[in-house]
C-alpha cells in the first residue's frame, strides 16, 4: 500500500464512488479524495466512508471554507485538499484531526501554509511550476515537508518529479474520469503503483 499516492475523483457520482474507490484500494491507492464541486460529493464520500473507511482515508477536495471542514469531519473523513492557502481552513481541518493538503504555488504560499499547521503542500499546477521550480522551491523548505505534485502527473514521467524532491502526488484524470469503468481505473492504479516503486519513493 502507498500513502504517497492521493486519488482525485472529480465528477464521480454516488452510484459509482464505492465500486472505483475499491479499485484504488485493491491495486494499493488507499487515499481517496472526492471535490466538492463533483455531484452530491458528500454522499459520494459518505457512501465510500461507511463501505471502505476502514481500508482507505477518504476526503474531499476543492475545499474552500471551515463550513465544509466541519461537515466532513462529522462524515469521518480524514483528508481536506484545497486548490488554495486559507490560513483558517487549514487551522480548522487540523483542529478537527483531519489532514490539510492546501494548493500552493509560490515559496509565500508555502511557509503560509506550514505555519498554519498543514499536513503537507500540494503543488498545483505542478505543470506551469515545472520540476525547475519544484526543486527551487525544495532548496529553500524544511527538508521534512511533504511536496505533491498535481497537474500533469502521469506514469511516464514519476521519475522527473521524484529527482527533484517531490515526496508524492495527486492524480486525476491519469486514474479516473467520468464514466470510465471500474477495471480501466484499476489497470490505471496498477500502472501508477508501479512506477512509484519502480522510482524507489518509501511506502508505509
Amino acid at each position: 500500500m502507498s500513502r504517497n499516492l492521493i486519488a482525485i475523483l472529480r465528477s464521480i457520482t454516488p452510484e459509482e464512488s464505492v465500486e472505483i474507490a475499491e479499485a484504488l484500494i485493491e491495486q494499493g491507492i488507499i487515499r481517496i479524495e472526492v471535490p466538492l464541486n463533483s455531484p452530491d460529493p458528500f454522499e459520494s464520500i459518505g457512501r465510500m466512508i461507511e463501505a471502505l473507511g476502514s481500508r482507505a482515508e477518504i476526503g474531499a477536495g476543492t475545499v474552500l471554507d471551515v463550513a465544509d471542514v466541519e461537515r466532513l469531519a462529522q462524515l469521518g473523513a480524514r483528508l481536506v485538499v484545497s486548490p488554495n492557502c486559507d490560513p483558517d481552513v487549514i487551522r480548522a481541518t487540523r483542529q478537527a484531526g483531519l489532514e490539510s493538503w492546501p494548493g500552493v504555488f509560490t515559496a509565500t504560499e508555502c511557509f503560509t501554509a506550514l505555519r498554519a499547521g498543514a499536513t503537507g503542500l500540494k503543488l498545483f499546477p505542478a505543470s506551469l511550476l515545472g520540476p525547475e521550480g519544484v526543486r527551487a522551491l525544495r532548496a529553500i523548505l524544511p527538508p521534512e515537508a511533504q511536496l505533491y505534485a498535481v497537474g500533469g502527473v502521469e506514469a511516464g514521467n514519476l521519475a522527473t518529479w521524484l529527482n527533484v524532491g517531490v515526496t508524492g502526488f495527486g492524480l486525476g484524470s491519469t486514474l479516473y474520469a467520468p464514466g470510465r469503468p471500474a477495471a480501466d481505473v484499476s489497470r490505471a492504479a496498477a500502472e501508477i503503483v508501479a512506477a512509484l516503486r519502480k522510482g524507489s519513493v518509501p511506502h508505509g
